[in-house]
């Protein structure tokens, strides 16, 4: 088949890349000057399947509003919400009840192990060699917080994860750079969870698509789709400025995008066999014409990356892969010679302002358990826009809209769940059965 996929995150990407794979004809829309440019750029790259799981919580709204009467807040709320948040959030809490959160909570870590096995056999079958380091070591500060991760340990053993709880002394010896002058009460160190750059692997692995045949159409916003047995997509042409301005992050534009692609003076339309909307916080504008009106939120994140100091003299002063303050929900990692501090999750407000209080919880976690480690006067600072369904589980599959399929809404979790996800939706897609149950992601679900 001829299937257009629309946008080239981490989801796009290893959707184009799975379909090619399989013998399709794919080619790959995306507005900005290249691959995971957005949503992708520098998130924490933690790959933990034990630690996904649904917003959509018993308790969940309490433990928020708590959140916000604290100075280093892991949620923030801006004050200026609009009706759309409003109704994110009630359909939020109506997907807070304990028997729907068991039920998300399981398909999505079961998607998250299936993920982690698909990234691994690209990884080995396609040779692919990109930053990534074993182990993830989840700090808890206090004897409150050790009581409060009890509960977690008993779904970690229920999924098969491999951990242990460590003492203070024991997460030091695990993590010999962390700092002897902040209070830690203990930790659960996971061996087999990993910390792995996503933007260098879509880097990576969009080089094999199009050794597939996959067509890239860079600085190309598609403005809209037509369904029908051949859905028709309209696209145009957009200036560097504009491809480039949604990037978060003072790195410069990819110095390998093709620029031979023809300037298009007007909109321009092209046939295909199916259409598939990977494009996060761009689906709905294309969807709703459509009468699909998916409850996606941006919920922004945050990260600081910075160069480490003499790392090489010294290996040990930063993590040695990755940590999480679970207090803070802030993760500290590793990536070859620099540290990525991320975390956060803030409702409501604007792509490109960023909060000051956010960046100072951040700051904060770094100083906590790596003082001085990191060089912050070459720090990049990313806001990214994390496409979130209310009630937790992307939706993958058909839209209901002829010729229209889905990959959507993988919140904070899209590194975690691409692989896996792109591998079943190009199984659905060429009419086999999926390697594991797909029950509760259809966009089915969404319309009750």
């Amino acid at each position: 088949m001829r299937i257009a996929v629309v946008g080239a995150g981490i989801v796009g990407i290893t959707s184009a890349f799975e379909l090619a794979a399989d013998g399709h004809e794919v080619t790959v829309f995306e507005r900005c000057a290249g691959v995971a440019s957005e949503t992708s750029f520098a998130n924490a790259g933690v790959i933990a399947p034990g630690y996904v799981t649904p917003w959509a919580a018993p308790g969940m709204a309490s433990k928020v509003i708590k959140h916000l009467l604290s100075q280093h807040s892991p949620v923030r709320i801006n004050a200026k919400l609009s009706p759309a948040v409003f109704s994110w959030l009630w359909k939020w809490w109506r997907a807070s009840n304990r028997a729907t959160f068991e039920q998300n909570r399981s398909r999505m870590q079961a998607l998250a192990v299936f993920s982690r096995e698909r990234l691994h056999t690209l990884t080995h079958e396609l040779r692919l060699d990109f930053e990534r380091s074993t182990g993830y070591l989840v700090l808890l500060r206090s004897g409150q917080d050790v009581a409060m991760a009890k509960p977690g340990l008993k779904v970690l053993a229920e999924l098969g994860t491999k951990f242990r709880g460590l003492t203070a002394d024991e997460c030091r010896a695990v993590e010999p750079g962390l700092s002897a002058q902040t209070k830690l009460s203990g930790g659960i160190h996971l061996p087999d969870d990993e910390v792995a750059n996503c933007r260098q692997f879509a880097h990576l692995l969009r080089g094999k698509a199009q050794e597939a045949g996959v067509k890239f159409r860079f600085q190309t916003d598609v403005l809209r789709i037509v369904p029908g047995a051949t859905p028709e997509v309209v696209s145009q042409h957009v200036s560097a400025d504009a491809a480039t301005q949604p990037r978060r992050g003072n790195e410069p534009a990819e110095k390998d995008n093709p620029s031979t692609q023809p300037l298009q003076l007007g909109p321009v339309t092209q046939r295909f066999d199916a259409v598939l909307v990977c494009a996060a916080m761009g689906a709905p504008a294309l969807l709703a014409p459509h009468g699909l009106r998916l409850p996606l939120l941006p919920v922004y994140g945050y990260s600081v990356t910075a160069p480490m100091r003499h790392v090489e003299a010294h290996p040990d002063l930063g993590p040695r892969s990755g940590v999480m303050d679970e207090r803070y929900k802030v993760a500290i990692t590793r990536l070859g010679t620099r540290l990525r501090v991320a975390g956060g999750a803030e409702l409501g407000g604007s792509p490109h302002q960023h909060n000051a209080a956010a960046l100072a919880t951040l700051h904060k976690v770094l100083h906590d358990w790596y003082p001085g480690v990191a060089k912050l006067a070459q720090a990049q600072i990313w806001k990214g826009a994390r496409p979130m369904l209310a009630d937790g589980p992307p939706v993958l599959g058909p839209s209901g809209i002829a010729g229209v399929w889905l990959n959507l809404g993988h919140g904070s979790s899209g590194w975690a769940l691409a692989c896996g996800s792109a591998r079943l939706l190009a199984d659905m897609l060429s009419g086999r059965t999926p390697s594991i149950p797909i029950d509760g992601l259809s966009v089915d679900r969404l319309k009750r």
